[in-house]
């Protein structure tokens, strides 16, 4: 047997209610897992007889009328609790059946049971009749008996005080007539049912009570009443008023909401209408937020909270009326508000204040703020909650909450939540704030990185279009150039760095600037890219002379070089999406172009393709926010980019609105770069080829021939530096060049001199001294035109000197 107390802690402890409890009416033992006495109270001896020195100590089984009790289970391993009857001996010698509960306890690891047994078992008298009534009518919780014609027999106090009705007002009617209530009629087909099934059940139920001040919550449960021969005597209804709780719940998935539906963009006056949203119809009937006009412009506010009278903009509102009509200010119209106003006190103060609309607070309004007394008259505002809008120790405006529809005052919960849902929305609007200044940064960067016109050249027409990417997403690091290179070709270049914000815009200006850099020395595109790739990685490394960017770098390129003289294209890609081709004749196709690595990965080779594009072909190069711009798959896309591409249109510019229109939408995910243009070519009217034997005495003749082709073409001013550029750059390539040796004259917006050889050794600008017999050629040529260069070509090299036709001097 098991016992909670012994001889030496059984009996009253004193004081209190403890004195009137007789701890000797409960016989009490302790046995350990040994099987051994540990505790006997007085109550054990009154039943059984024996003294607690005469059984702690010894084993229990001593006390059991038979060694093995069949009403004891034969093991009590893993059991906590065990209840049944057992037949003991009394200490006479009598057997002595008793009920029997034993718990399990552990003390340090070491088991032992708590055995407890009433010492005398009270029998039912007839008093119990009306103790039990007395429970039933002083119960803490809302009871009342129907019978089984539903009608009320007896209701306990509190029935009473949530009713406003007594007892014997409500006897005898029915649940739908002592409550006129929507909830009263699911409430009775609840008790139809338990009569029904003879099952209970369980309903919630929100109602307005008569002389309540606000609708209450209520749980409710409806037991079906059976006699002692079981048949169902009636439907005993218990109601708890759960609408705390109710309204603790209702508060958390507010909160829960808020923090899914706030901050959903970057976009700040959006940002701040969600807080509204949110708050109507559930916390308030009217909300206004209002911002310092100072964060507009992503500035950082004054710190410190304003005081006196504040000048705030209007950026959200909503109501549970359409169209606000509660509003006096318009979105983004900037107000004053008087220092006693309820945004002005609440920011001064720093924290929420709740003010309770009364006509003298209206008639103080008056004075300050005529039109919002008199809307706040006409639509019957009772209670404000002003809370301002604080986020990383900075002020940013008042989110207001107002009550006019809904009868409850703002309370402290209220306040609580109000703080609670503007906290987010604040730190949401000061991360668009923040954003918002980022973003700007990035596109002024990132404008005054991009061409701000395209240049001047007759290879191609060209144009062009820079979309940034959404608010949300950030301004990314797309670009592309347009770069005229010598002997009359041009370079098209499009590429996409990765990531947004200032960082990428950075990145692709050092690589813009990079591309323009080894364009000039006139590297093939594959070569080219692979600077670029080597350029990328010592940026990602820091191992510039510039300062490093942070963080991993990644971009891809395309790089195209078009030569209108032989109509020729050569075209290298890293990782960029390939380019399309329109052909004269309408036919579009995607140019199988070798992908090659995005720039970054280092080590891999590029490779370039060469094809010949037949004059009016159209190019389109794009970075691939281009073909993700509405959800669907690259195959889609390219599909529908194909459509748009066969569609003829008037011009580059109706192009380039078409590819846009019909492949993006609204607010695009990612940055957008295209470039379209339309090749010209050159034709031997405005090209003038020459082989040049490798004797210097050729060269007279071929200033002879330079000039009668510059008479033919009317450019007889520019015979003079003509014939110098010719019999210097001639000379050069029969005296230090290998065979073969050309001579070319291009006429195009410039006059073009080209002078090519098989030897790749490019000559160098140096300054004669005095007695130096040579040296001196080269310079004039360079002091005469407006610009010389060599570049190389597989069997040999070209040098080039450009002038410009007479008109243009």
């Amino acid at each position: 047997m098991i016992g909670s107390a012994s001889a030496r802690d059984g009996g009253p402890s004193g004081g209190g209610s403890r004195e009137r409890v007789d701890e000797a009416a409960t016989a009490r033992a302790v046995v350990d897992g040994r099987g051994v006495v540990t505790a006997w109270n007085e109550g054990a001896r009154r039943l059984l007889g024996y003294r607690a020195s005469e059984v702690i100590g010894e084993s229990a089984a001593r006390l059991l009328a038979d060694a093995a009790h069949p009403h004891l289970p034969d093991s009590l391993t893993g059991l906590r609790r065990w209840s049944g009857t057992a037949t003991l001996l009394h200490r006479d010698g009598h057997r002595l059946t008793v009920g029997l509960l034993a718990h399990r306890r552990e003390n340090d690891g070491d088991d032992d049971w708590l055995l407890v047994s009433p010492v005398a078992r009270p029998a039912p008298t007839p008093r119990d009749d009306a103790f039990v009534r007395r429970s039933f009518a002083q119960a803490p919780y809302t009871m009342a008996l129907y019978d089984t014609g539903l009608r009320l027999c007896w209701a306990n106090g509190d029935m009473e005080r949530v009713m406003g009705l007594s007892e014997e007002e409500m006897r005898g009617l029915r649940v739908t007539e002592i409550v006129l209530d929507p909830e009263s009629d699911r409430t009775e087909e609840g008790m139809r049912t338990a009569l029904r099934t003879g099952r209970p059940q369980e309903l919630g139920a929100a109602l307005h009570l008569a002389g309540h001040e606000r609708e209450s919550v209520w749980s409710v449960s409806l037991v079906p009443v059976r006699d002692s021969g079981g048949r169902l005597e009636g439907v005993l209804l218990s109601a708890h008023d759960v609408t705390e709780q109710y309204l603790a719940r209702q508060r958390l998935v507010l909160v829960d909401d808020a923090s899914l539906r706030i901050g959903s963009t970057l976009d700040l006056p959006r940002t701040a209408q969600e807080l509204a949203d949110v708050a109507v119809p559930r916390f308030a009937d009217f909300v206004t937020v209002d911002l310092l006009p100072s964060i507009e412009g992503g500035e950082d506010p004054p710190q410190g909270p304003p005081h006196g009278p504040v000048m705030l903009r209007r950026v959200a509102s909503q109501s549970v009326l359409e169209g606000c009509p509660e509003a006096v200010v318009p979105h983004g119209t900037v107000a004053n508000y008087p220092e006693r106003s309820t945004a002005a006190h609440c920011l001064a103060q720093g924290r929420p204040v709740i003010e309770h609309i009364t006509p003298a607070a209206l008639e103080d309004l008056d004075r300050t703020a005529p039109q919002r007394a008199a809307r706040m008259r006409q639509f019957g505002f009772h209670s404000v909650l002003a809370v301002p809008m604080r986020a990383r120790g900075l002020t940013l405006g008042v989110a207001t909450f107002s009550r006019h529809q809904r009868p409850q005052r703002f309370e402290q919960d209220d306040l609580l939540l109000g703080q609670e849902i503007t906290a987010r929305a604040a730190v949401c609007i000061d991360n668009a704030r923040r954003y918002t200044r980022e973003r700007d940064t990035s596109l002024t960067l990132q404008n005054s990185l991009l061409p701000q016109r395209l240049p001047e050249q007759a290879a191609l027409d060209v144009a062009s279009r820079y979309l940034p990417a959404s608010a949300r997403a950030g301004v990314g690091g797309d670009w592309f150039d347009v770069i005229p290179l010598s002997g009359a070709r041009v370079a098209l270049v499009v590429g996409d760095v990765v990531g947004h914000g200032i960082q990428a815009s950075a990145t692709m200006g050092r690589l813009r600037t990079a591309v323009r850099t080894l364009a000039d020395v006139d590297l093939p595109p594959d070569e080219l890219l692979t600077h670029l790739d080597d350029l990328v990685n010592r940026l990602a490394g820091g191992g510039d002379t510039m300062a490093p960017l942070d963080g991993d770098i990644g971009a891809t390129c395309l790089y195209a070089v078009y030569d209108p003289v032989s109509r020729h294209c050569t075209i290298a890609r890293a990782g960029h999406p390939l380019p399309a081709l329109v052909t004269p004749a309408g036919t579009v196709e995607f140019l199988d172009v070798p992908a090659g690595p995005p720039l970054g990965l280092g080590g891999l080779p590029f490779e370039s393709t060469e094809l010949e594009l037949a004059e009016g072909s159209l190019l389109v190069l794009y970075t691939d926010g281009l073909v993700e711009g509405r959800g669907r798959d690259g195959d889609e896309e390219i599909a529908v980019m194909r459509e748009v591409l066969r569609r003829p249109a008037h011009d580059l510019e109706a192009t380039c609105d078409a590819l846009l229109s019909t492949l993006l939408t609204d607010r695009p995910s990612d940055d957008v770069a295209l470039l379209v243009a339309r090749t010209r070519a050159l034709d031997t009217s405005h090209v003038a080829t020459w082989r040049v034997p490798p004797d210097p005495a050729v060269v007279a003749e071929m200033r002879k021939a330079a000039c009668r082709q510059l008479s033919e073409w009317g450019l007889d001013e520019a015979v003079f530096v003509t014939e110098l550029v010719v019999s210097e750059l001639v000379t050069n390539a029969i005296r230090y060049g290998r065979p073969p040796v050309e001579l070319r004259l291009i006429y195009d917006r410039t006059l073009i001199c080209e002078v090519s050889d098989g030897s790749t050794t490019a000559p160098h600008l140096r300054r004669a001294r005095t007695f130096d017999e040579g040296g001196r050629g080269l310079l004039l040529v360079a002091q005469m035109t407006q610009g010389w260069g060599t570049r190389q070509i597989p069997n040999g090299k070209i040098i080039w000197a450009e002038q410009a036709l007479p008109g243009d001097y």
